[in-house]
């Protein structure tokens, strides 16, 4: 009996050991990081914010020939060329035949020009605001991905704290078991409770680590650690009705907001379709056997005299379209409107919760491990401790994942308006 007794304390030592041994390699080389910091180094190595500025550049390149008239067409050509008679094929048997050269300008409608400007223009615009929800998106993917890993190494912060208090209770009973006042038992007992702390220790320092994993995605490659100095999470730097009457801004409506003004350019540009175009041609003709030259002038008008089957029919499918992203942008509003009162609602829940656990829950939790403690060293039962332990275990356990969801919460709000909005 005492062989296995011994056994199963060494099992619980080398599984104690193993946990700080895997948390060493991590937290030597990890570069300690603020959430600021993190915000910081997110915008600036986004490979997402590099494509999204490449197609704004993309878009102004474009504008730089929206409405530009369209290239010039050189002409040459024989006209007046008998293909019958004696006098077929032959180049100076007729006064009219000549060679000719010239050139051809098409001169598209002024409204069509500017229809193709404005739409250019609408193009930046969506372009840009491609940007700016990409970035607004990015800022809130790191703070979670820095709250996750706060939250994670609080846990562990808190858990390592259990943890000695656990192996305080084991050696005690350890200790009794030798003097033979205590059976092996409450020592094994004792152990397993050190190994379930150990246990959570291990799931916590995964959670961190895949954190941290998720986390170098945003601010590049190399270790880092969250520092715990962690933002306010129960302060946002805009209130639900600011939230509600910005709705156009928010990342997830900024793209849209932007598509509708440029379906608003198509419906202009078709309408613009209805205005006829216009066209130049002038031309040398030259004749042989000595006659005079000539010099030809030509212009052209479009004559849209079907504009009920063509013209109107690409009028009516662009206003559609229209229609179609008026209707997919209010269907979005009330979405996002519904999603900031739900996500204010349990950010202001998650408060209370949060706030229930370290005012009471945890300070009671502790205070009776702690009694329990002392009693045990003081001659008492062991099971009061145990279950105290394991009560102060779970709150500290139910206290990390509400902690976490604050964050997440917070998170969710506060990076729905551009920064410059934010105190």
């Amino acid at each position: 009996m005492s062989f296995r007794f011994h056994g199963v304390a060494a099992t619980a030592a080398m599984r104690w050991l193993s946990v700080l041994v895997l948390a060493l390699p991590f937290a030597a080389i990890a570069t300690p990081i603020s959430f600021d910091e993190a915000q910081r180094r997110a915008l600036e190595h986004a490979p997402q914010l590099d494509a999204r500025r490449a197609q704004i550049e993309s878009a102004r390149q474009e504008s730089h020939r929206a409405g530009a008239l369209p290239d010039p067409m050189l002409t040459v050509g024989l006209t007046n060329l008998p293909v019958t008679g004696a006098d077929a094929f032959d180049t100076r048997a007729d006064e009219m035949t000549m060679k000719t050269v010239g050139v051809r300008q098409e001169l598209p409608a002024r409204a069509k020009r500017e229809a193709q400007r404005t739409l250019a223009q609408r193009r930046i615009d969506e372009a840009q605001a491609a940007v700016d929800s990409t970035q607004q998106a990015i800022r809130r993917a790191t703070a979670l991905a820095w709250i996750d890993a706060w939250a994670a190494r609080h846990e562990l912060m808190a858990l390592q704290s259990l943890r000695e208090q656990a192996a305080l209770a084991a050696r005690l009973a350890h200790a009794r078991v030798a003097a033979g006042t205590q059976s092996a038992a409450d020592a094994l007992a004792a152990d397993a409770e050190a190994l379930e702390i150990d246990n959570h220790i291990a799931a916590a320092q995964t959670a961190e680590r895949r954190a941290a994993a998720e986390l170098q995605r945003w601010i590049g490659t190399g270790e880092f650690e969250t520092t715990m100095d962690a933002p306010d999470f129960t302060k946002l730097p805009y209130t639900q009705a600011q939230l509600l009457s910005q709705l156009d801004r928010l990342p997830a409506l900024q793209p849209i907001a932007a598509q509708v003004e440029t379906a608003a350019a198509q419906v202009d540009a078709a309408r613009a379709e209805r205005k006829p175009d216009w066209s130049v041609a002038a031309a040398y003709g030259q004749r042989s056997g000595g006659r005079s030259d000539m010099v030809s002038v030509e212009f052209g008008i479009g004559l849209p005299l079907f504009t009920t089957d063509r013209q109107d029919r690409g009028v009516a499918a662009r206003e559609a379209d229209y229609q179609a992203a008026l209707a997919t942008r209010e269907d979005l509003r009330r979405e996002q409107a519904a999603q900031v009162q739900s996500d204010f609602a349990q950010w202001e829940g998650l408060q209370r919760q949060v706030a229930l656990h370290e005012e009471h829950l945890l300070p009671l939790a502790h205070d009776r491990s702690a009694a329990a403690l002392a009693a045990y060293r003081a001659g008492g039962a062991l099971q009061p401790w145990l279950d105290a332990m394991r009560d102060e275990l779970n709150a500290h356990l139910g206290h990390a994942e509400h902690l976490a969801e604050l964050g997440r919460a917070w998170a969710a709000l506060a990076f729905l308006l551009p920064a410059e909005t934010q105190p």
